[in-house]
């Protein structure tokens, strides 16, 4: 033995030892290294050890796989015989028990005298018996029971009648001849996802149906029809006890399932016996029918009545090629094993393999007859079909890792839709995709800077729609255009989703409108990726944050107001005076960023501005205001964006307007004249010039709020503020 094999060696047994620990176990380990060399030779043994594990396990599961499918078939077929024991014990039990009253002709006696003075001496079990024949079927509550009629057609009919008068409403639905009450009890119905009570109930099992009623509180020992299942379209399955959840069993009818809980758990056990051995006895029977309607008869017994021999064979010779006609050759190997394999292939994750498998099936019997065999044939794959459909899904599920992108779920939904479940797999697919955008979004890190989150969000919601968009786009090339409408409205509600998010960072925390706007941008430039495949959503997010840019600029005019109120109330009509050429040059360069390009008509000597300090920064205000909100316009903003700009140059004209009225000094009122020539004349332009350069059209309020000469007209001898 080499080194290194002894060393695995004890590297395994050092790793499946019970006291291993692994974070003692790392801490020896790092302390032992000598550096990073030591520890990455180190984690590949360990990896390789990993993997030589991994094909070990995998080929034991190969090597008994197929001996664990041949035991449960003897455990089935040793199923059936504990049941055909089970029923020739009883039968013997029953023979031998009517042994003492053939033989013994006093015991007989005694039994008669019992049976009828049964109100004396409390009665026999045999009189009991009759006596619980004649009063119907209909336990105490709480209790189940078989039905003890006589085997008669008499007896069965008795029972079905007392079941149509205790039950309102399934007299149309139970008039099948032939048909007679098997089974009873009560049962309380729990909901399936989350386990709560929902109602009581009791159930019929009939010999070709299970009838479920309500109970009527008002109207004890009365019933009203809920539902009626076929046995044939019925599987029982028994539910794990799980306290305080026990004695349940689940029954699943395509496409719903319902879930009963029994007194105790005799009662479930014969529920689930006599379902099985009822279910199972149908079966037979119809099986019978069928292999006797299929038989071919024999030649009639009557002499023809034109005595013509000729006739007869013509008859006989027209009817065999019926019965050939019915016959399949079902002997070949692969189709005899077809079961068999269906379940390895579900068993080592081999989907493509099953679904060759069914469409070689399915080619093979098209536009073939289905006699008796076929159809036992048929029943055998559909099961196994169900179970490699619920696999699928299962594989779709959001509980499975979501990692691994669009791509990963390809395998599944292929095989989906080769299983003619389009429409499922376009479900499933999209539901596990809105599961991965929400897990992704979630799991982003809220940083300090909003537009640093605002830029992260982006990328990874509108990365995963468009990477799902062509994932669905491969997959379901070729298949029902509805697909196409139900990924569209999947979108918008993932759309919905990434809104959420985004509102909550940007505009529930209150950040500035230039915040903002960058965010929206930044969230229109993502969206417009989307054009590449043909999926436009830019509409979906104007809608969606319609409410939200408008309480954002609805707040930032209340601010703007309230600051140039404030400035209004402090205003002494004097010029600026800057001290310095350098903040000269800095408020031309602001000035002219707002587009007012002819500011240097109003400065003075050396530092001065012939300006009020209100009129300046109130036009600086404005314009930022004016070109943020045009980052966040769309049309559905426009009258919002047009009424906030006209209540925010209200309070400024009104302001010099009044002050115009009411100011005595000529000095100071030639002052305030040529601060209102500086509003209307050159600011209210390059507000309007801008507006309709972002909107694309010219605004009538902001031009006659222009052309006014006085925008309201004020009581001259008022000395009060209308502002």
């Amino acid at each position: 033995m080499s080194m290194s094999d002894s060393g695995a060696t004890r590297l395994r047994r050092q790793l499946e030892s019970g006291s291993f620990e692994a974070r003692l176990y790392v801490k020896q380990l790092s302390q032992q290294s000598d550096g990073d060399r030591d520890l990455q030779e180190h984690r590949q043994r360990i990896q390789a050890l990993a993997e030589e594990t991994a094909q070990n396990l995998k080929r034991n599961v190969y090597q008994n796989y197929r001996q664990f499918i041949e035991t449960a078939r003897e455990i089935s077929y040793l199923e059936s015989e504990m049941y055909q024991l089970s029923h020739l014990l009883t039968e013997q039990k029953s023979s031998l028990e009517s042994i003492p009253l053939t033989l013994l002709p006093s015991a007989a006696a005694a039994g008669a005298t019992a049976a009828s003075g049964g109100e004396e001496g409390g009665g026999s079990v045999g009189g009991r018996d009759h006596l619980r024949g004649q009063a119907g079927f209909f336990p105490t509550p709480g209790g189940a029971s078989r039905d003890s009629s006589g085997p008669g057609e008499e007896g069965k009919q008795r029972t079905l009648t007392t079941l149509l008068e205790k039950v309102e409403g399934c007299r149309h639905l139970l008039e099948t001849p032939g048909q007679y009450l098997v089974y009873n009890g009560d049962l309380v119905e729990y909901e399936a996802d989350h386990m709560a009570q929902l109602q009581r109930v009791h159930g019929f099992l009939m010999n070709d149906c299970l009838l479920v009623a309500t109970w009527l509180p008002q109207r004890r020992g009365m019933y009203r029809y809920n539902a009626l299942y076929p046995l044939d379209g019925l599987a029982v399955v028994n539910v794990k006890d799980n306290p305080p959840m026990k004695d349940m069993f689940k029954l699943l009818m395509f496409p719903e399932s319902r879930i009963f809980q029994a007194e105790n758990a005799k009662i479930k056990r014969e529920w689930l016996e006599v379902l099985e051995e009822t279910k199972r006895a149908l079966s037979e029977k119809r099986r019978r029918e069928q292999e006797e309607a299929a038989a071919p008869r024999g030649p009639p017994q009557v002499t023809s009545k034109t005595g013509n021999p000729f006739e007869e064979d013509e008859e006989e010779a027209a009817a065999v090629p019926e019965v050939e006609e019915e016959k399949v050759d079902l002997s070949m190997e692969w189709i005899q094993e077809l079961p068999e394999d269906l379940d390895v292939c579900i068993a080592q994750r081999d989907f493509e393999g099953a679904v060759d498998l069914l469409d070689k099936l399915n080619h093979y019997l098209e536009n073939k007859p289905s006699p008796p065999p076929v159809k036992e044939l048929r029943a055998k794959v559909d099961e196994r079909i169900r179970q490699l459909t619920e696999v699928l899904v299962f594989e779709l599920s959001p509980d499975r890792s979501l990692r691994g992108g669009p791509r990963a779920t390809r395998r599944a939904v292929s095989q989906l839709i080769r299983l003619g479940q389009c429409t499922k797999a376009c479900e499933l697919f999209l539901r596990n995709r809105a599961a991965a955008v929400h897990t992704a979004i979630r799991q982003l890190r809220i940083e300090g800077a909003t537009l640093l989150y605002i830029h992260k969000l982006c990328h990874v919601f509108f990365t995963s729609l468009l990477e799902t968009a062509r994932e669905f786009e491969t997959d379901f090339a070729g298949t029902d255009s509805g697909c196409y409408s139900a990924f569209v409205v999947w979108a918008r509600s993932a759309m919905g989703m990434f809104v959420d998010a985004f509102s909550k960072q940007v505009f529930d925390s209150k950040e500035s409108l230039s915040t903002a706007a960058e965010c929206v941008k930044v969230a229109k430039e993502h969206g417009q990726q989307l054009g590449d495949i043909g999926l436009d959503l830019t509409f979906i997010i104007h809608a969606l944050l319609v409410k939200d840019i408008q309480g954002a600029l609805h707040s930032y005019k209340e601010i703007i107001i309230e600051a140039t109120k404030h400035r209004n109330s402090e205003e002494m009509w004097r010029r600026m005076n800057l001290m310095t050429p350098e903040a000269l040059g800095k408020l031309k360069e602001e000035m002219k960023s707002c587009g007012v390009s002819n500011f240097e008509q109003y400065t003075g000597d050396d530092c001065w501005v012939n300006l009020s300090y209100t009129v300046v920064a109130f036009t600086k205000q404005t314009m930022s205001f004016l070109e943020e909100a045009l980052k966040l316009y769309f049309p559905e903003l426009h009258m919002v964006l047009l009424e906030s700009l006209v209540e925010i140059i209200l309070v400024a004209v009104q302001h010099v307007d009044y002050s115009l009225r009411c100011e005595q000094e000529p000095e100071k009122k030639a002052f305030i004249r040529q601060n209102a020539s500086f509003l209307y004349e050159t600011v209210l332009p390059v507000v309007e010039k801008r507006f309709e350069e972002g909107v694309g059209k010219p605004a009538k309020q902001l031009q006659d709020l222009r052309n006014a000469s006085r925008l309201i007209r004020v009581n001259p001898e008022s000395t009060t503020s209308v502002v």
